[in-house]
């Protein structure tokens, strides 16, 4: 079974969902700022004729160059230069100052008459040659040509010096190494001759060879009695004695050293009367078994016999003795053997190290010798070589054509413009990928999930204002059929929104944005009346003591209201307003106050709240925004949810950010996010146009 973890698979749509994103995101951008693309085009255009107006005549001259075929002479040493980068390098050094500083002067030193003037001077290469283009343009036509004929002359200057220059460094370095060469093979040939003037090397090859051969013997007769040791050491008398009648005479013959004549060391003759004794008594014992059988004991045939026996025996115990006595002396006598020969091995070992260390030694100093005398010999051809070629090898880059004569510069001055356009465009576009950079406006759903971790309750759709400025609210049978879907997804997150963490089903409910302009009031009214369209009966307080705008939408006196429920000037049931839509009533912001702060912090705000939400099944309450007041922070932790409402293209992700930030300082529940003024044309709504025949339909089929 595996058990690594398998890859999440690809999710498509989301990967698509971003990809339209970001078109959207920089479709609005083009069109919140269109304008910026042909400003900075028309005034780089500008700017370029403004250049051009002021600019004196300008006149320009061409040459070219190429790369100079080389033969190949093999002397030993040949300049190389890097050839990866070779014709970049190459266009920079016509470039170089040096170059330019050099072709100055050598025009005022040629020609004085010419008045000096500012040159550029620019170097291309054709493609797939070895080519180069050289440009100069400049005021005066006559100058021109002659500066342009004097970067070229100055540039193959340039290089034949700095060739010069590496020869003599290479020059020097080789000199110095040769002397330092010359000096150390000296001093190595004298300490050879003090060596052969103590050593003869014949004699110490001889003595070598004699030294080697004699080891040899003297290796192989160690190895003889050693073996011959061990076996007397490992048989017992019998098994030697036969060993030793099998073999007749035991010789030991040690190796005669140079110089000597070979003679006899020891001869060994091993008697052979202990086997034949012991033989003969196995014979007379044989004879006494066969005269038993008719003989008695007592017989004296049989008693001589017995008596012969014994004198038998005992003669055998006598040469028993004595052959172990020989074996005894025939092994000490290997072991003074072996021990001599040992001992005559590391002379002539020593001997034999002494006259091949020797020879080592002569070896090496002649290998020295040798080597150094080689690498002496190559450093001065290569001395020679490079002293030659620094004279003989061409330039790697020789003038192909000589500057031409200076005529005006007529480069063409709708594509000098069309060029300056260009560049004003990629300006434009540089700068509206700053704005984009930097705005942190939401455009669409993927960027309010990219944002935000709180649920969405909805998105409502962008729709137009009427003639007088304002967006109509939602009616019974409205024929914005996106805009009235989206309140009723609103309100159908709202009722069906999990229960968790012992919270109940929010009754009490708070609208409010981070900044002024978002559509919170347009939005909890239409909220309000989706709740009260679904037959629930419903609230409607407009909770902004400072900037209400409720009243003015459903028709109503603003005053009194709100605050003067809060001051205690009336009871709320007495400032309840009917609307034209069934199940709705509305509580207007009454009398405009500062103080609205203070006055959500009395314990009458709380029972106030309490009161109404027991009489009614939904208390929708608007509230000022969160960063204009303190009121939505002193006012929310009061109700049992806050619906954050979020502009499209016009609220901060930011500011929303810390907005949020604070309700949760306090404690406060928050429901979801509204995201409001949607583009419909964006990823997330671009399928609503297909829905107005879906309604157009269903209303033909009602008629």
């Amino acid at each position: 079974m595996n058990e690594y973890p398998q890859p999440a698979p690809e999710n498509r749509s989301v990967r698509s969902a971003r990809f339209f994103t970001l078109l959207q995101r920089w479709r609005s951008v083009l069109r919140r700022h269109w304008w910026v693309l042909p400003v900075c085009a028309l005034g780089a255009m500008a700017l370029h004729l403004l250049v051009l107006w002021n600019s004196p005549p300008a006149y320009a001259s061409r040459g070219r160059m190429i790369v100079n075929v080389r033969i190949q002479v093999q002397t030993g040493a040949n300049y190389v230069e890097e050839l990866s980068n070779f014709l970049g390098t190459q266009v920079a050094l016509m470039q170089s100052d040096t170059v330019l500083n050099r072709a100055a002067e050598r025009v005022h030193a040629s020609r004085p008459d010419l008045v000096p003037t500012p040159v550029k001077v620019s170097v291309g290469i054709t493609p797939k040659t070895t080519i180069f283009n050289l440009r100069a343009v400049g005021s005066d036509p006559a100058y021109v040509q002659a500066y342009l004929d004097a970067v070229m002359e100055e540039f193959i200057n340039l290089k034949k010096e700095m060739r010069v220059r590496s020869s003599d460094v290479t020059l020097a370095g080789i000199t110095e190494e040769v002397a330092r060469l010359e000096k150390e093979l000296k001093n190595y040939e004298e300490e050879l001759l003090q060596f052969q003037a103590t050593n003869s090397i014949v004699f110490l090859q001889e003595q070598g060879n004699l030294a080697g051969n004699y080891l040899a013997q003297l290796n192989q007769q160690l190895a003889m009695l050693q073996s011959e040791l061990s076996l007397l050491n490992l048989l017992n008398l019998e098994q030697n004695l036969e060993r030793q009648q099998a073999a007749g005479v035991i010789t030991g013959v040690r190796p005669t050293p140079p110089g000597q004549q070979r003679s006899p060391v020891d001869v060994l003759r091993i008697d052979s009367d202990y086997l034949k004794v012991k033989q003969e008594i196995q014979l007379l014992k044989a004879e006494e078994q066969q005269l038993a059988e008719y003989l008695r004991p007592k017989h004296p045939k049989m008693i001589a016999l017995r008596e012969d026996i014994q004198r038998k025996e005992k003669l055998l115990e006598i040469v028993r003795e004595q052959s172990a006595e020989q074996i005894e002396s025939r092994k000490k006598s290997l072991q003074l053997q072996i021990e001599n020969l040992q001992r005559e091995i590391r002379d002539w070992e020593a001997r034999a190290l002494e006259a091949s260390s020797k020879m080592a030694h002569y070896q090496k100093i002649r290998a020295n010798i040798a080597r150094l005398q080689s690498l002496y010999d190559r450093l001065l051809q290569t001395m020679q070589a490079v002293g030659v070629d620094k004279d003989i090898v061409p330039e790697s880059v020789a003038i192909y054509e000589r500057a031409s004569v200076a005529e005006p510069d007529r480069l063409s001055l709708s594509l000098s413009l069309t060029l300056a356009g260009l560049v004003g465009l990629m300006l434009g576009v540089g700068l509206l990928l700053v704005v984009e950079r930097f705005d942190d406006r939401m455009n669409t759903f993927v960027e309010l999930q990219d944002h935000f971790e709180e649920p969405v309750l909805g998105q409502i759709p962008r729709e137009r204002s009427g003639r007088n400025g304002e967006l109509a609210l939602l009616r019974p049978e409205d024929d914005r059929h996106a805009f009235a879907e989206a309140y009723r997804n609103v309100r159908s997150s709202l009722l069906f929104m999990p229960t968790e963490n012992g919270h109940e089903r929010p009754r009490l409910l708070l609208v409010t944005s981070s900044i002024p302009n978002d559509g919170k009031s347009l939005t909890v009214a239409n909220l309000a009346i989706t709740l009260a369209l679904g037959g629930a009966r419903v609230l409607l307080v407009d909770g902004d003591l400072r900037k209400g705008v409720l009243h003015r939408r459903f028709g109503v006196e603003s005053a009194p209201g709100f605050s003067e429920v809060l001051l205690q000037k009336t009871p709320w049931r007495d400032v309840v307003r009917s609307t034209a839509v069934v199940n709705l009533a509305l509580i207007p912001s009454g009398t405009p106050s500062q103080r609205s702060s203070e006055l959500f912090l009395q314990p009458l705000a709380r029972q106030v709240l309490q009161e109404m939400a027991a009489e009614y099944e939904y208390v929708v309450m608007d509230s000022a925004p969160v960063m204009a007041a303190d009121d939505v922070t002193t006012l929310a932790p009061l109700m049992h949810g806050v619906i954050f409402v979020i502009r499209a293209q016009h609220t901060s992700a930011r500011v929303a950010r810390a907005a949020l930030d604070l309700l949760y300082q306090r404690n406060v529940r928050i429901l979801g996010l509204v995201f409001n003024a949607v583009n419909p044309k964006t990823g997330e709504y671009y399928y609503y146009s297909r829905y107005k025949d879906y309604y157009r339909h269903s209303t033909r089929s009602r008629a």
